[in-house]
């Protein structure tokens, strides 16, 4: 597996990869049940000792870009507020109001100077602070101070916003990433580019068949013949475990050009795609001109189900050379392809897995060598549960 290699290399080490007509593979094939996507025990310990344990993304910066803005996200663990603070910070909350458990905020995204409760208007300051106790004469005595919105570890870093879905949590991004991925990510200088658009969809399927799908290049040529397939190369893969954290360059078709000849000093960029995995839940992809963010969440009781998100992450109008007009149809192309891909070709063959790995006798399954990257993402989430799970006891 590559590692520690410049750029170019890598994606020269990809050509010859797919000269070979091979790819880098894991160290053996690994067996896995049909459980491991509908046990509810299984779920709730993921949903505690990998959600409630590790700092995942939640948005792009720029989807708060000024104070008092804000987003409702429904956590495998919690309901929550994200708000932008005055100071340019970001701070989460657990959406209820702490009076009698109202839900404080229904819009899915906003601004707001105060958050207050449809039930009996408590209200709330962004900062989290308890503002208002309406008619508090003859409420009787409340420590203020103590009652507050309960707040969640929140972290912006890297142009992206992080949660631990865990109140008594403490969260670091940067440890969690690691010097390499740390370090790639703010190669990418991502918090100067902005979310084009965002899009989330709530599917019948177990979160982590979601993002297998999404780590996968050994489905390319048969799950999108018509679209992906044309345009990247099946079963090819340059590879590099960080080991929570993984990433891989895929030859696009169009490096073919380089099969017979020697590329020499040529910048390769435009002829690949590469693939980050960031634990646990998001796919990362990098593209010749901008990012995509996919992002997969736990639905909160059932194993079932889930959330997927996705993200499109571009260069600035002003930092583009393109007119705005330009501007949006070039990114309004690239979301529609992302769309039609998404909802035509993968989300209907991972509810079908979905249904099939309910069978009573569906029998044991199979993670090849060259499913690397899936091999990965197994391998850290059973580490976290089960590291969870010892810590239980």
């Amino acid at each position: 597996m590559t590692t520690s290699l410049p750029r170019q290399d890598r994606i020269r080490r990809a050509l010859e990869l797919l000269r070979h007509e091979t790819t880098d593979k894991f160290e053996a094939i690994i067996p896995f049940e049909p459980g491991e996507f509908t046990d509810p025990v299984l779920a709730k310990d993921e949903r505690d000792h990998v959600f409630g344990t590790v700092p995942s993304i939640v948005a792009h910066s720029s989807e708060l870009a000024k104070p008092n803005d804000f987003m409702t996200i429904q956590m495998p663990r919690n309901n929550i507020i994200v708000v932008r603070q005055k100071d340019g910070g970001v701070k989460s909350f657990v959406n209820l109001c702490r009076h009698r458990g109202a839900l404080l905020e229904e819009k899915e995204k906003g601004r707001c100077r105060i958050f207050s409760c449809g039930y009996h208007r408590w209200s709330y300051d962004p900062d989290g602070s308890l503002r208002t106790i309406t008619r508090d004469s003859t409420f009787g005595d409340v420590d203020r101070d103590d009652h507050g919105l309960i707040e969640i570890p929140t972290e912006e870093r890297h142009g992206f916003i992080w949660v631990i879905d865990n109140a008594k949590a403490e969260i670091d991004v940067a440890a969690w990433l690691g010097s390499d991925i740390d370090g790639i990510l703010t190669e990418y200088e991502m918090d100067k580019s902005v979310c084009f658009r965002a899009g989330g969809f709530d599917e019948p399927t177990n979160w982590k068949i979601m993002q297998d799908a999404f780590l996968d290049g050994y489905h390319i040529q048969y799950a999108h013949p018509n679209t992906a397939g044309k345009i990247i190369h099946t079963n090819v893969m340059a590879f590099e475990d960080f080991g929570r954290h993984c990433r891989f360059i895929a030859p696009r078709k169009s490096i073919d050009r380089f099969l017979e000849e020697d590329p020499g000093d040529e910048n390769l960029d435009k002829y690949v795609t590469e693939t980050h995995f960031l634990l646990p839940n998001s796919t990362l992809l990098r593209q010749p001109d901008h990012f995509q963010l996919l992002t997969f969440r736990p639905h909160p009781t059932d194993p079932t189900k889930s959330r997927m998100e996705q993200r499109l992450i571009v260069p600035k109008v002003e930092d583009s050379d393109m007119t705005q007009e330009r501007w949006e149809r070039l990114w309004n192309k690239n979301w529609e392809i992302l769309l039609a891909v998404l909802h035509n070709e993968d989300f209907p063959l991972l509810r079908d897995s979905q249904r099939g790995m309910g069978s009573a006798d569906a029998g044991g399954m199979l993670l090849g060598r060259n499913e690397i990257a899936n091999q990965v993402f197994r391998r850290e989430i059973k580490k976290l549960v089960a590291e969870g799970r010892s810590h239980a006891v």
